[in-house]
């Protein structure tokens, strides 16, 4: 594995995302001195936040799995994450509502969830899902430690005992057809496939080494922060500042300053020049390349994923014991392959829109005024290179019908609504991401391993990137591990335990 050559003792890390926390922690841990500078006042990066009229909204991600990677981070410090945070288990992970009136609460634990698949579609189904929920574990055993947490020098990198495993199991079959290898029900395939939105690529064209999300949300199983997703950064950076790690909030960073193949200084636009051995850029593709001063050479043009439209919406509290008011609820449309087709092919929005419904307060009430819910609908949507869509004149409206949408199917949540914010693509790109998208590139077969941009810049020796487009990939485990990748590239890769690998089965 190629690691920075020559001294890196004090290293300067560009943004406080959950990438650039990941990678202070692992550097930190291993006697590096590290800074990190970050132009927001807080940290988090895409786990952003937003206080309104009492609600603490969550403006980034609202689906964590994977706590033994979070574990992980605060190991390298020596810290226990029980320490620093409080993770609740989401029981069910997700409830899924079906356009013909069906429902499905989705366990993690596999005599609770084959119990709830025979109620809802059958005995055959059921011991389909038990065979599928083996060959999801097999997939994450396989691939975590060869293809995941890995750092890939060229394509030649793949060439291990591991990639004939994972060839052997199907990973690199697609994904739809191998979960139809196991169910039949149409309904039920949704709940296993749906994360390829996350991937932006349709279940039918998507390798199937990306159904390991659906091992996280329905195996592993899905937590939630007490205090809301901007509890994880603000524990992490607290962390770091305790092991001497230093934090420029405020500051962004305006041009790297060269010498040779090296960059030696950081500066900000507070006119401030940070000495660097090494720097790890956790900015947005664009960004990163144009502070770099270059742009990698590739066969294909990198394709962005697809975006979303996002509405944090006040309501009357709802009852716990209704289907649907749980954490989690996502709302199927009928024409579920059309879905794929009109935000990713055509560039529409949907058609039969499916949403996902996060209802953070059925777990933490305090993020809301007291007798209020907080609600989080995420509708997919075409990201601005592909997209047909005027967002400044039809924006307002959608939103409007997606609320529409939601309370017809989930009625319960819709009492005294009140619209506290909302985003679409366009905001997104205003905020600086790249064509409108907060999911960054899509996960295509050019655009996996080591054919995703690469966390090392050929020609610029002491630089290297981290975050949701280059290595593993978008999520938030990808994220924090995203991090270590790139530490590893600066101190080379240390002993450590297989805490990692933890698998619930």
């Amino acid at each position: 594995m190629r690691t920075v050559e020559g001294s890196a003792d004090h290293v300067v890390v560009v943004g406080a995302g959950l990438a650039g926390l990941s990678a202070a922690l692992q550097l930190a841990g291993r006697g590096r001195a590290v800074t990190v500078v970050e132009r927001g006042v807080h940290p988090g990066g895409r786990v952003g936040r937003m206080d309104v009229d009492g609600y603490r909204l969550d403006t980034g991600p609202t689906v964590l799995t994977m706590p033994e990677i979070i574990e992980d981070a605060f190991a390298a410090v020596g810290e226990s994450m029980a320490e620093r945070l409080e993770l609740m288990p989401v029981r069910p992970a997700y409830h899924a509502s079906f356009a013909d009136g069906s429902g499905l609460d989705v366990h993690s634990d596999s005599a609770a969830m084959a119990a709830e698949v025979e109620r809802f579609a059958g005995p055959v189904q059921a011991e389909g899902y038990l065979r599928l929920r083996d060959w999801l574990t097999r997939l994450y055993r396989v691939e975590f430690d060869g293809f995941i947490a890995a750092n890939f020098d060229s394509p030649l990198s793949l060439l291990t005992p591991q990639l004939a495993r994972l060839a052997a199991i199907g990973g690199f079959r697609r994904w739809d057809r191998m979960v139809r290898r196991y169910i039949s029900d149409e309904r039920l395939r949704r709940v296993f496939t749906f994360q390829a939105l996350y991937a932006g690529v349709p279940p039918q064209r998507a390798l199937a080494v990306y159904a390991v999300i659906a091992y996280m949300d329905t195996i592993a199983g899905v937590y939630f922060p007490r205090g809301g997703m901007r509890a994880l950064p603000d524990a992490l950076a607290a962390a770091a500042s305790d092991a001497g790690v230093e934090f420029r909030y405020g500051s962004a960073v305006s041009r790297l300053e060269r010498r040779g193949e090296r960059v030696t200084a950081v500066h900000t636009d507070t006119d401030e020049a940070i000495s660097a051995d090494a720097v790890v850029l956790t900015t947005e593709l664009p960004d990163t390349y144009r502070l770099l001063g270059r742009t990698p050479r590739r066969w294909l043009r990198l394709r962005p994923a697809p975006s979303a439209v996002v509405a944090h919406v006040g309501c009357k509290s709802a009852r716990n014991d209704s289907a649907g008011s749980g954490h989690h609820t996502i709302v199927f449309g009928k024409s579920w392959d059309q879905t794929f087709r009109d935000i990713i092919d055509d560039g529409r929005v949907m058609t039969d829109p499916s949403v996902l419904v996060t209802r953070p307060t059925a777990s933490d009430a305090s993020l809301a005024p007291a007798g209020r819910d907080l609600l989080y609908i995420l509708a997919p949507a075409p990201n601005t290179a592909v997209g047909t869509v005027d967002w400044a004149t039809t924006g307002d409206a959608y939103v409007g019908d997606m609320l529409t949408r939601v309370v017809e199917r989930l009625p319960h949540l819709g009492a005294e609504a009140e619209l506290l914010h909302a985003v679409d693509p366009a905001g997104w790109e205003r905020q600086g991401m790249a064509a409108g998208t907060p999911f960054a590139l899509a996960h295509t077969f050019a655009q996996t391993g080591p054919f995703r941009p690469a966390n090392i810049v050929r020609g610029i020796d002491n630089v290297v990137l981290a975050g949701s487009s280059t290595v593993p990939g978008v999520g938030v485990p990808t994220a924090l591990l995203s991090g270590r990748l790139a530490a590893d590239r600066i101190t080379g890769v240390p002993v450590r335990p297989r805490s990692s690998q933890v698998v619930q089965t």
